[in-house]
Order: structure tokens, then C-alpha cells, then sequence
């Protein structure tokens, strides 16, 4: 900053900026609240069919999210100018304290321009009128006054600089709209940035040079910076993909670890994440520096890295262990899953993998004994299983396809290569890993619950309160529904039993993806084949639901019917969704009366496709073993137990998973917002003391033939519609209603036949 721009600089245009922006603040702070309350929260509780769900419940909530973020760029845009201008009132006026106080020993400074100035005497003393004592100085004044005069300027220059620098990164954070970063003044803002140079000066050092000491040092600006978007995108901007990645890679060698501090494999692991979740926040950027950054990621995908460490891995293996933590960018993500998928295909030979093979001790992962990080398909799964909008967008059902999906044709590429075409290979630590397991399908699930459901595999989605943050309502939309067809027509086609017993992990997030779609596979089971579907008793809560046709409802219910996991959370998904039906469904008109009755047959036809599959994977499974297949029946028949467990609100359904291998969440549709007599009775039962206090497996105690799990199974169906009757005693049981205890078991029964008559037959060795 030149000396005379502080010195003689006017504030007052500044001022009166900051003022038009504080006055901004305030008015978009009253549209914000308008917009949350109002706009969103009514959007949130609103029942949305047909194109206002799809077209006008979407665009509601990106507007009422603007206006949060256009709030909280105006309040940080003003904080910024706000404290630049004190901070520079305050270095302007030190600049003129100091040159009062050098006028005193006839020292001055002059401007030279280009940030530069020169100490002179005030007045030269051949200038000096006669008799005029002028004030002495010594060298050391003059040098004393540059120093503190150059000090001030320093200051002023970092402060004017830096403000600049962080306006015009929030600016270009968003190429429309606005940006959510919030700083509290130009302090906090510089601070990050200035983090971010310091943190990239480390990681573009030789990393068997780093020591543990540094690497704890990275890992606390990471851990303390990582999601703020001015650092991660300063951090990504100041160095190339191809360092990070080398740095990374080099860090993460487990050879690095030999010999050395037993801390440095602890700050590692450390950095997986951390460093993931930062360059996760850099991609939330459109600035064009980052979209530059993306293109040269992506780039670098297949080439190999350059490097002794880490077996010389190429950019798909170290970015795809990076990026199963953090919120990345779903347009990249797609860009960057296009070239690993393409890549991927040419080398997908038997015995040939370019990744997991014997030469490969590339080891980039810290999270799994399972699972070595040395496919970067499953790194990349995992990513996706954490960003759902991208999840949805890479499996997206072909466009033209219509409602439905009835022939491979109609089949995502993407979907059809990484379920029934790619060979998958364990990847587990020969020390304390499990080599039947393979850890790429468990997370290909996580990747294709995501997709389906609008969740992030492991969110919590009952821990959200606010109806402005997605997490606690139904997150379907006709996309994920697309979705949703393509997994059921694959794993309810005819290989379908085959793939699910080849890929065991995905069982139980199978279940949860079917338990998410519960009303939809009923609303497929009504009518006569596909005509007449009965959308009174089943209404569509988002639009374009999922449409599975008829026999594909059956074929995919028969084979989550065959894996005790699977059939766990569908049947409890399934029990509960016909519960809260009939609570939704009061006897209070002819109409509703129907429908619970409707709700409650079709219910009870679904648990029969799916118990019977049960009975007959588990006589299958076990053979002549009777012991076995009861004890499989009897783990099976105490689903009901985990009901417990379940959450209820904003018309979902959070469900405990038995035997799930990851978090052990379902989401299920509810028929109503809030929950009724029905549904609380069931999920505030208390589990039995005799099974709490069993032995130490008390599911292996349980003992069921298939006589008692069908009586088990009709039980809890007339126990359901015993509720029904509890709370309607005045419903008129003289007319064809008093039919129904019939029609309950005849629709148990029918579905029971389907399942054997129609779906899927079990899995044979």
C-alpha cells in the first residue's frame, strides 16, 4: 500500500458501503426467516403429488436455501469491509501519530510511489529561516521512524490485501447464486487462507521426510480448517493434484512406518480423512481455479503417479481412498466415477486385476482390515455412498425409458457393469483381515442405497430437526425411484437369487433398499396384474414413484424373502407400513374403511411372498439339518422384537437392521406424518425378559418349524387388524367387513402361494 493512499486515504465511501450492506444483512436476515418458516417449512409439511412434487417442491427448497445463503454472503461481505476499514482507520491514524511525533525532530516521509517512501529532515536547515533552532536527529531516529512507518504499512497492506483475496473467493465460490461461507470478520477469513499457504509449503515436501511431529501439525489445521471453503479451495489452488496425491501416497506406505515413530501410522490414518473431507469441501467450489483443478484430477486418474511409494499407485488408487470422507461436488464425482468406470472395464480379466494382485502392497486405506484401499472402485463407492445426489445421477435410469424397467435395455451402464459384469476381488490385510470378505460389494451397496433412498448411507436421519436440512423426511424422488426399478428388476430377475448369494454383503442393504420402496412394491401388488392399481389405499408421496409392475413386485420380494437379513428389515418395514395405514385410514367413512382393509390384505399377501421364501431358502440352505432350519426360522420369526428400536417422524420410519454390517439404519415410508395408536403400540413393546437374559447368542436359541413361522406370521397379521378393531369398536361388523379376519389369511395365504408359484425359487449350490 502506497504511503499517501493510507495517509490521506477518506473512509467515507467505504463506510457508506458497509452500511448498504449491514442494511442488506438486516433485510435478507427477515426474507431468510420468511423463507425457512414460511416457504420451506411449509414445503416440508405440505403432501406434494403429481408435477408439484416433482417440479415446484424442488424449486421451493433451492429458493428457500438461497435466501440462507444470500443472508449469510451479505452479513460475511459486510463483517469483512467492516473490520478492514477499523483496522485501517487504526493504521491510518498511527501513520499520522508517527508523523507528528518524527515532525518533532524535523523527520518526515515522502511517498516514492509503488509502495515505497523515503525518511527526510522536515525542513532542511539551509532552508530554515534566520534564527531558527531547528530540532536534532540521529541516524538512529531516521532508521527507527522507517522501520515503524514500514511496519504500519506492512500491516495496512496484509489487511487490504487479504480482504480483497477473501471477497473475491466467497464471489467465486458460487458461479450462480451465492455462497454459504460465513466469517465472523476479515481476521477469522485471513486466518484460514493464511493456514492454507502454510499447510500447502508442507504438503509439497518429500513425505519420508515429514516427521510425525509435522504430520500431527497437518493433521490439527485439517481437523481445525477442513470444511471452512476459502481454506480447502486455498489448499487445493496451491498445490497440484498430482503432489497431494504423491504426498498422500507417500505418507499412507506402510513400509514409511518401519522403524519409525509408532505415532506416524496414527497421523496417517488421521490424514485419510482429513484430507479427504478438505479437498471434499474444495470441489463445493465453481470458481474457476477449482473447476481447473477437477478437470486435472480426473485427468490424472489413470496415469501412474511417478513415485517410489505406495508401489507407484496411479491417481484413481489415492484419490478414491481420500474420497470416502467429505461432501464432494456431485457434477466431479460423476466425472471422476465415468473415467475410474471406463478405465476399469478394459481391465476387467480374470486373474488380471490391475489393482488387487500379488505385487500390489500399495496399502491406502486405514479404515477396514477388509479392505486394503487398493481398489479404487470400492474408495469410490464409498464416496458415493456419502453423496447421495451423485449416487442418483451416476445409476440415473436411462432417459426414454418410460415407468418401469422390464429388460436389461433399459439398464444404466454404470449399474449393469458394477452388478453383474465386473469380477470383485477381496481386498483383505493378510494379517487380521477376512479374505471371503469382499469389502468393494458391501460398498457398492452403500453407493446404490444412497442413490435409492436420498440418504447418505450412514446418516442418521432423525437426527436433523430442521425441516431446511434434508435428513428427516422422505428424501424420494422420481429419479431415485429410477433407480430403485433398476435394483429390483437385477436382483429379482432370474440370476437374482445367484447374485445375492455371490454378493452376501449386499443383503442387508437390499433390505433396507426395499424397505425404503414398501409402499410402492404394495401399490404394485394391488389390482389385477398391472391395471387397477389401488392408489386410495397406497397414494403415491412423491412424484414418479418407483413402478415395478406386478410380477416384478413378487420376483424382488421372493428373493429379500431368501436372506434372513434381508427378510428381517422388509418384514418389519412391511409391518409397519401396514400399521400406520390403518391408523391413517380411521373408521370414520366407507371410503377409509376400505382402505384399511386394503392396506391391511395386501400387507398380509407381501408377508406371505416373503416368509415363504424364507422357509424354503432356509430348508434349502440347510437341508435335511431340521435343527438348522429352525434355528434359522427362529431368528427370522423374532424380527419382530427389533421393533422396538424404531423411530418415527416426519413420515418416515428410522429401522433397526439385524446383521447389518454397516449402520444398522433402514428408512421406511409411513402412510401418515405422525404416527397413530397402531404404530406406537408396536414400537413401544418391551422386548422379553427371557429373550433379553438368553444365553450368549439368544438368536441361535430360537427355534421355529415352518408350521409355527406361518402361525407366527398370521398372528401378528390378526393382531394388526385386532388394533384396527380396538380403535374403530364401532365399525360395522354386520356388512361384507366382518369378512375381513378371512380375507387376511386368504391374502397370507396367496402370497405364500405366489412367492411359490411365481417368484423366485431358492438358491441352490
Amino acid at each position: 500500500m502506497d504511503l499517501d493512499a493510507l495517509r490521506f486515504g477518506n473512509f467515507s465511501q467505504l463506510g457508506q458501503a458497509i452500511t448498504d450492506w449491514e442494511e442488506m444483512a438486516k433485510k435478507l436476515a427477515t426474507l431468510e426467516k420468511d423463507a425457512k418458516d414460511n416457504l420451506g417449512g411449509k414445503a416440508a409439511k405440505a403432501r406434494w403429488t403429481g408435477e408439484n412434487a416433482a417440479v415446484t417442491r424442488s424449486f421451493v427448497e433451492k429458493t428457500a436455501a438461497e435466501f440462507a445463503d444470500a443472508h449469510t454472503q451479505a452479513r460475511t461481505v459486510a463483517r469483512i469491509l467492516a473490520d478492514t476499514r477499523d483496522e485501517l482507520v487504526a493504521f491510518r491514524d498511527d501513520l499520522i501519530e508517527e508523523i507528528s511525533r518524527a515532525a518533532k525532530k524535523n523527520l518526515t516521509v515522502r511517498d516514492t510511489g509503488d509502495g515505497s517512501f523515503t525518511v527526510t529532515m522536515n525542513i532542511h536547515p539551509d532552508r530554515a529561516a534566520k534564527g531558527t533552532t531547528l530540532p536534532e536527529h540521529s541516524q538512529s531516529d531516521m532508521e527507527g521512524l522507517r522501520d515503524r512507518v514500514q511496519a504500519i504499512l506492512r500491516q495496512a497492506t496484509r489487511s487490504d490485501t487479504t480482504a480483497a483475496e477473501a471477497l473475491r473467493l466467497i464471489v467465486d465460490q458460487a458461479e450462480r447464486g451465492f455462497s454459504g461461507a460465513d466469517y465472523a470478520d476479515r481476521d477469522s477469513a485471513a486466518k484460514a487462507l493464511a493456514a492454507a499457504e502454510a499447510l500447502a509449503k508442507t504438503l509439497k515436501k518429500d513425505p519420508s521426510e515429514v516427521t510425525a511431529t509435522e504430520l500431527n501439525a497437518v493433521n490439527a489445521t485439517l481437523a481445525t480448517y477442513g470444511k471452512d471453503p476459502l481454506f480447502a479451495e486455498k489448499l487445493a489452488t496451491s498445490t497440484t493434484p498430482d503432489g497431494l496425491l504423491t504426498f498422500h501416497a507417500g505418507v499412507a506406505d506402510p513400509y514409511q512406518g518401519f522403524g519409525a515413530d509408532p505415532n506416524r501410522l496414527k497421523q496417517a490414518k488421521l490424514l485419510q480423512k482429513n484430507l479427504g473431507v478438505a479437498l471434499g469441501t474444495a470441489t463445493l467450489s465453481d470458481s474457476a481455479a477449482m473447476r481447473s483443478w477437477e478437470q486435472k484430477m480426473v485427468k490424472l486418474g489413470p496415469e501412474e503417479l511417478g513415485t517410489d511409494h505406495a508401489n507407484n499407485p496411479r491417481g484413481f488408487a489415492v484419490m478414491s481412498n481420500l474420497m470416502r470422507f467429505g461432501d464432494y461436488d456431485d457434477q466431479f464425482l460423476n466425472e471422476y466415477g465415468e473415467q475410474l468406470v471406463a478405465f476399469d472395464k478394459e481391465r476387467n480379466v480374470k486373474n488380471m486385476s490391475p489393482w488387487i494382485n500379488n505385487w500390489n502392497n500399495g496399502d491406502l486405506n486405514f479404515y477396514s482390515k477388509n479392505d486394503r484401499g487398493r481398489d479404487p472402485m470400492t474408495g469410490f463407492m464409498e464416496a458415493l455412498g456419502h453423496n447421495p445426489g451423485a449416487a442418483t445421477e451416476f445409476f440415473s435410469q436411462p432417459t426414454g425409458t418410460g415407468s418401469g424397467v422390464d429388460k436389461e435395455s433399459e439398464l444404466n451402464g454404470n449399474l449393469k457393469y458394477l452388478t453383474k459384469e465386473r469380477i470383485w476381488l477381496s481386498d483383505a490385510y493378510i494379517m487380521g483381515g477376512d479374505n471371503k470378505v469382499i469389502a468393494g460389494h458391501d460398498s457398492l451397496g452403500h453407493a446404490l442405497e444412497a442413490a435409492t433412498t436420498g440418504y447418505a448411507y450412514d446418516a442418521d436421519p432423525m437426527a436433523a430437526k430442521d425441516p431446511m436440512i434434508p435428513g428427516n423426511r422422505d428424501m424420494r424422488t422420481a429419479e431415485t425411484a429410477g433407480v430403485m426399478e433398476q435394483v429390483a428388476f437385477l436382483y429379482g430377475s432370474e440370476d437374482g437369487p445367484k447374485m445375492l448369494h455371490e454378493q452376501a454383503q449386499l443383503a442387508d442393504i437390499l433390505g433396507k433398499m426395499g424397505a425404503a420402496y414398501i409402499d410402492d412394491i404394495d401399490y404394485s401388488l394391488t389390482g389385477v396384474g398391472d391395471n387397477a392399481k389401488d392408489s386410495g389405499a397406497f397414494p403415491a408421496k412423491y412424484a414418479g414413484r418407483a413402478e415395478f409392475g406386478n410380477q416384478g413386485a413378487i420376483n424382488f420380494l421372493s428373493v429379500l424373502g431368501q436372506n434372513e437379513s434381508s427378510h428381517a428389515v422388509a418384514t418389519m418395514a412391511q409391518h409397519l407400513y401396514t400399521l400406520s395405514a390403518l391408523d391413517a385410514n380411521p373408521a370414520t367413512s366407507a371410503q377409509s374403511i376400505d382402505n384399511a382393509h386394503d392396506a391391511l390384505t395386501t400387507g398380509a399377501e407381501a408377508r406371505g411372498i416373503l416368509d415363504h421364501s424364507r422357509v424354503q431358502q432356509a430348508e434349502e440352505t440347510y437341508k435335511e439339518n431340521a435343527e438348522e432350519v429352525n434355528k434359522s426360522l427362529g431368528r427370522s420369526g423374532d424380527w419382530v422384537k427389533l421393533g422396538v428400536g424404531a423411530v418415527v417422524g416426519g413420515g418416515i420410519a428410522a429401522l433397526p437392521v439385524p446383521g447389518s454390517t454397516g449402520v444398522a439404519l433402514a428408512i421406511a415410508p409411513v402412510a401418515a406424518e405422525t404416527i397413530g395408536n397402531a404404530v406406537s403400540t408396536f414400537i413401544g413393546h418391551q422386548v422379553d425378559k427371557e429373550f433379553d437374559e438368553a444365553e450368549e447368542d439368544p438368536r441361535e436359541k430360537a427355534q421355529l418349524t415352518s408350521q409355527q413361522f406361518y402361525e407366527k406370521g398370521a398372528a401378528e397379521l390378526g393382531a394388526a387388524y385386532g388394533s384396527y378393531l380396538k380403535e374403530n369398536p364401532w365399525m360395522d361388523v354386520a356388512s361384507d367387513r366382518a369378512d375381513w379376519t378371512q380375507d387376511v389369511k386368504n391374502a397370507y395365504d396367496t402370497g405364500s402361494g405366489q412367492g411359490d408359484t411365481r417368484g423366485l425359487p431358492a438358491y441352490k449350490d
